[in-house]
C-alpha cells in the first residue's frame, strides 16, 4: 500500500487531479483515527469527520502539490490539523471574548479537554519551539495534534522509539517552560 501512495503522491505532483484524492481516500480511515484522538468527548461543532474533510480540503484544495512520501503525507496531514483546530479555538474564543491564558498539561489522552485559549497558547508554544528545534516541534505535532503513538512515529520518521521518547520528554519540558 505505500507504493500505492508514494506513486500516487508522485502522480499528483506531475498534475494528475485524481491522484491526491485517491490517495487521500486510501488513507482516510487513519485520519478520522487521528481526528478522532483530538476532538472526541469534546466540542460537538467540530467532529472527526469534519477535520479530516477539512484537513482533505486544505491539503488538496490549493491545487500545488508537493507531498513525497506517506511520511510526509502525515506530516502535512497533522499540520493541517493543528491550524484547523487552533482556527476553531481562536473562533470560539472570539465569540467568547476571550479569557485568561493558563498552563496547559502535554499529554496526548488530554487533547479533548483543552480550551480554546489552552490551545491557542499551546500553538504559540509550539512556534517558539519550532524555531528553537524544527525536529521537535515536528514530533509534538505529529504526536499531539496527528495522535500518533511512538510505534507510528518510528516507522513514519525512520527513527528509534527509544529517541523518540527522549525528544518528547525533552520537547513537552521545553512547552512547559514556555506556557508556565
Amino acid at each position: 500500500m505505500d507504493v500505492d501512495i508514494t506513486q500516487w503522491l508522485a502522480d499528483a505532483r506531475n498534475g494528475d487531479p485524481q491522484a491526491l484524492p485517491r490517495a487521500f481516500e486510501a488513507l482516510y480511515a487513519e485520519l478520522r483515527k487521528l481526528a478522532q484522538s483530538r476532538v472526541q468527548g469534546g466540542d460537538a461543532t467540530l467532529s472527526p469527520t469534519m477535520l479530516v474533510h477539512e484537513t482533505y480540503l486544505r491539503l488538496c484544495g490549493s491545487g500545488e502539490v508537493a507531498l513525497e512520501s506517506r511520511q510526509h503525507f502525515f506530516a502535512a496531514a497533522a499540520q493541517a490539523m493543528r491550524w484547523i483546530v487552533v482556527d476553531h479555538a481562536r473562533r470560539r474564543l472570539a465569540q467568547r471574548h476571550g479569557g485568561g491564558l493558563v498552563r496547559v498539561e502535554m499529554d496526548t489522552a488530554d487533547a479533548e479537554e483543552l480550551r480554546p485559549d489552552q490551545v491557542i497558547e499551546l500553538d504559540q508554544a509550539l512556534e517558539r519551539l519550532g524555531r528553537a528545534s524544527p525536529d521537535k516541534a515536528r514530533l509534538v505535532e505529529l504526536r499531539y495534534f496527528g495522535g500518533l503513538d511512538f510505534p507510528e512515529l518510528a516507522l513514519l520518521t525512520g527513527r528509534s522509539e527509544r529517541s523518540l521518547k527522549r525528544d518528547w520528554a525533552s520537547a513537552r519540558a521545553a512547552l512547559h517552560a514556555m506556557i508556565g
